[in-house]
């Protein structure tokens, strides 16, 4: 008679839940790809520092004359590593009487929840950024964009590698002033009528989420527009799934964890954008 399979081979499915973990938080992580990745190698300890340059100026020089030394005083972001985690349990019966693909299930919603943890987490150092637009008091505008590119560029910030990232209550004004009649017959005004997608700006891709946090205000987020190098996300280690049998329970236990570390590299390459939206 053959043998029965239950779920206490569930390790053999690790592979297929790992990888939808891994395309899922790929796929729903909107700010790793518009940030400075690293990767920190195991045994390396819990913090790496990103080494950080001052810009020096040339002068001119009368033929003959000998040049005097510049210092260059180099300065350094610490991104300090934790764990963050997710876990659930997968009873026998679950697995055996879903009309759906469980395995897959689990690694989508462990994907996404790593994948929000990791933006979360990025987003919380648009605060940290000293240039400020608005002040949560009101709506976003199209100049308010203007103006935070304006304060990069004046800074020398390259204009490539740019985007803005804003709660979809705050993108809903900046749509609605696209449209207003000033902008009258633009293809800006017209994408964003047609598909209710902002698109680029001032040069800048607009990107909404919803795992901006909240300051504490109804309608009061902190977006920002940034340099990918503005901020840092150090890897140590990606999504890793491990699981344990309950056999009592009839069950598996399925954990998730990744460790990284994030933090601010170039306060000047960002600018918080701070408005309150009108809808809510």
């Amino acid at each position: 008679m053959a043998l029965e399979t239950t779920t206490t081979t569930l390790n053999d499915l690790l592979p297929q839940i790992v990888a939808e973990a891994m395309f899922q938080a790929q796929e729903k992580s909107i700010m790793r790809g518009l940030v400075r990745n690293f990767t920190m190698p195991l045994n390396s300890g819990k913090s790496i520092v990103v080494p950080t340059y001052p810009t020096v100026a040339a002068a001119a020089v009368a033929e003959g004359t000998d040049l005097s030394n510049t210092a260059v005083s180099t300065g350094g972001a610490t991104l300090t590593v934790s764990e963050v985690g997710v876990m659930t349990t997968v009873t026998d019966l679950a697995i055996r009487s879903s009309a759906s693909n469980v395995i897959a299930d689990i690694g989508k919603v462990f994907g996404e929840g790593i994948a929000k943890k990791i933006d979360q987490d990025l987003m919380s150092n648009f605060d940290n950024f000293s240039t400020e637009v608005g002040d949560g008091t009101g709506a976003i505008s199209v100049n308010s964009i203007f103006q935070a590119v304006a304060n990069l560029r004046a800074n020398g910030v390259p204009s490539t590698d740019l985007a803005c990232v804003l709660h979809p209550m705050i993108a809903y004004d900046l749509k609605a002033a696209i449209g207003a009649s000033a902008y009258a017959g633009g293809d800006l005004q017209t994408e964003a009528l047609r598909s209710g997608y902002v698109g680029t700006l001032a040069g800048v891709p607009i990107f909404e989420s919803s795992n901006m946090s909240n300051t504490g205000n109804a309608g009061d987020y902190k977006g920002a527009v940034f340099h990918r190098d503005a901020l840092g996300l150090a890897m140590m280690q990606d999504i890793q799934i491990e699981t344990q049998r309950d056999a009592s329970l009839r069950a598996s236990e399925l954990v998730s964890t990744a460790v990284y570390g994030h933090g601010e590299i170039f306060d000047s390459y960002g600018v918080e954008v701070h408005f309150d939206s009108s809808i809510q």
